[in-house]
This record gives C-alpha cells, sequence and structure tokens, in this order.
C-alpha cells in the first residue's frame, strides 16, 4: 500500500473483504456488486494480483475467457477505423515495443494518414537510430526520423543527478516533437503508446516504487488517443 490517502470509514451497506497492517480499509463489497479496492492488484507488487483479477472476472462476473491476442488485434483494428476515419494521427516512436505496437496497429487501420515521428535523442546504442529506422521503414510506416543529439547533449551537460536528467531529456524530447509536429498540417490526433503500468495513478508516502514510475512516465508514451 503506497496511497497517502486513505479510507477511514466505509458507507452504509458495505461489507469489509481485506485489510493490512497499515490500511484497514483494503476492499470492501457495496451492496450487491460493486466490489472496492484500495491496492493496485495489476502491478507486480501485488502478491497473487493475478489471480485476484482472474477471480474477480471468472467467479464473480461470469465472465468467459474467450479473449485472445488474435481477436484483440482485430477488434482494436475496426475500432480505430471507426473513430479516426480519414483524419491524420501524429506518433512519437521510442524504438521500443510499446510504441512500435501501437504503429503497427494503427498504420493497419489507417495506412499513411499515421505519421510517425522517432526522435534521436544521442543516447541511443552505436547506430541504434539508423537502424531501428530502416526497420520502421522496412514496415511500410510513414515516418521521420530526426536528429536532435546535440540539443539532448547540451542540455545534459554537467548535470549528474538522474531525475534532473529525466526530467530534461522529457522536456527536450516535447520541444523537438512539437517542432516537428507543427510542420505535419491538418492533424487531428495525437496518439501514445505505453504499457498502463507505467501511468499508475498513485503517489508513495515513502518514496517508492510507484513514485518513481509515475516521475519516469511524464516523458513516455501510453496507449491513448487525444484530439489537438
Amino acid at each position: 500500500m503506497s496511497h497517502s490517502d486513505t479510507i477511514k470509514q466505509l458507507p452504509k451497506n458495505s461489507l469489509l473483504l481485506a485489510s493490512s497492517d497499515d490500511v484497514e480499509n483494503v476492499a470492501y463489497k457495496y451492496m450487491d456488486n460493486t466490489y472496492c479496492l484500495q491496492f493496485h492488484p495489476e502491478v507486480y507488487h501485488t502478491v497473487q494480483g493475478k489471480e485476484l483479477l482472474e477471480n474477480f472476472l471468472t467467479k464473480i462476473s461470469k465472465l468467459k475467457q474467450t479473449w485472445t491476442p488474435d481477436s484483440f488485434i482485430d477488434s482494436t483494428i475496426e475500432e480505430l477505423k471507426t473513430r479516426i476515419g480519414n483524419d491524420k494521427v501524429i506518433l512519437g516512436l521510442s524504438g521500443g515495443v510499446d510504441s512500435s505496437v501501437a504503429a503497427i496497429l494503427l498504420h493497419r487501420a489507417i495506412g499513411k494518414n499515421l505519421h510517425c515521428i522517432f526522435v534521436n535523442n544521442g543516447l541511443l546504442r552505436k547506430n541504434e537510430f539508423q537502424d531501428v529506422l530502416d526497420q520502421y521503414k522496412e514496415m511500410d510506416l510513414n515516418i521521420k526520423g530526426v536528429d536532435y543529439s546535440e540539443e539532448f547533449y547540451d542540455e545534459l551537460a554537467d548535470v549528474s543527478d538522474p531525475e534532473t536528467k529525466r526530467k530534461i531529456i522529457g522536456r527536450v524530447f516535447i520541444e523537438a516533437f512539437e517542432k516537428e509536429s507543427s510542420k505535419i498540417k491538418n492533424v487531428k490526433w495525437l496518439a501514445q503508446g505505453t504499457i498502463y503500468p507505467d501511468v499508475i495513478e498513485s503517489i508513495s508516502a515513502t518514496g517508492g516504487p510507484s513514485a518513481t514510475i509515475k516521475k519516469s512516465s511524464q516523458c513516455r508514451w501510453t496507449s491513448r488517443f487525444y484530439e489537438t
């Protein structure tokens, strides 16, 4: 439990289900079919979190386990086609799995209306920027690679604190991305792509892992769409 806020008193018609040494009301049931948790079962810190979610979905909610990766891909592409239509989308690519998966799904849905920007921050492995850029082009992505390594080097010079570095990298990346994206006209959507645990909306009262995740995620991508 890393939340700085806690529930001291349960509402009427509630049944307490779980407590911890630090938090009295960790989980409770409200009325007949509402279950409330004051922790994150989806993160790796939670012991048996996967089992907890599975029990809720299959034994309480009575859902059938018919989901497959193929069905997710097909349904996601159809949803993107319906939602975006003929609009243009901008996506920042990092070279990692998360943003790459988002790019491929969008590409299958809207083709060349997806405009990808890959910023070289000068902090990648030797030749990695060009190697990754070539791989993206082989995937037929509509991508533009831009080199801002000198801008990053100038801003990071003589900085040793890791947290300060992360903030500088995030700020300079946003500045570079905004500059390049402004050159693409008539764009309606901004796409982002990072796994959800990287954007945990919790605050660590002791400065633990969740607070660190939230700070570093400020310059990473989330699987969402925003109208510009």
